[in-house]
């Protein structure tokens, strides 16, 4: 090691620590007066323009679930139709009435999954209690456990998105 790279002796760092000592940072300050009230002047726009968009937002909704209500709306006027027109034609012939009922009920289902519920009507599947509901237990030798074995009342939906559950007879365990 050369003389320039030794370390100088202790006393000599304390005396060169008091001939210079480091220089010291500002102390900070608060803001000047001018800057306070640049932040209370930030601070009334944010809340103005929060206070904006929550009447914007609320005016917003309103409008989407009028528009969507009026789309559904709009979706079942066809089938009334149809069922004013099967009225017109109550002394026809009572089997053309039928066959004219099925098809506005046909059209019915047809809306019910256009708007994302279509029917739940099967049997022979495994009770599923997203989809189902159990209102009768029988004894079905034919059919395993658990399963669907016929249905009351139709459901309509998917599981995320359910208007109500199908009510279903179920089978139960031989004994």
């Amino acid at each position: 090691m050369s003389e320039h790279d030794q370390a100088p002796p202790a006393d000599d760092a304390a005396r060169t620590w008091t001939e210079h000592p480091p220089e010291e940072a500002p102390a900070p300050q608060g803001p000047s007066a001018l800057d306070a009230e640049e932040l209370e002047d930030r601070w009334r726009r944010a809340l103005a323009d929060l206070d904006n968009l929550r009447k914007r937002y609320a005016r917003d909704r309103h409008r989407e679930l009028e528009g969507e209500r009026a789309r559904a709306t709009a979706a079942w006027l066809p089938v009334v139709d149809n069922l004013e027109l099967a009225l017109a034609h109550a002394d026809a012939d009572p089997e053309t009435i039928v066959r004219g009922v099925q098809a506005v009920r046909d059209q019915a289902l047809d809306v019910l999954r256009g708007l994302g519920y279509p029917r739940n009507d099967e049997t022979g599947v495994p009770f599923d209690p997203v989809l189902h509901e159990v209102v009768s237990v029988v004894e079905d030798p034919d059919t395993a456990p658990g399963t669907v074995v016929k249905v009351l009342r139709p459901g309509y939906g998917d599981p995320d998105r359910q208007l109500r559950p199908a009510a279903v007879a179920v089978s139960r365990k031989q004994e």
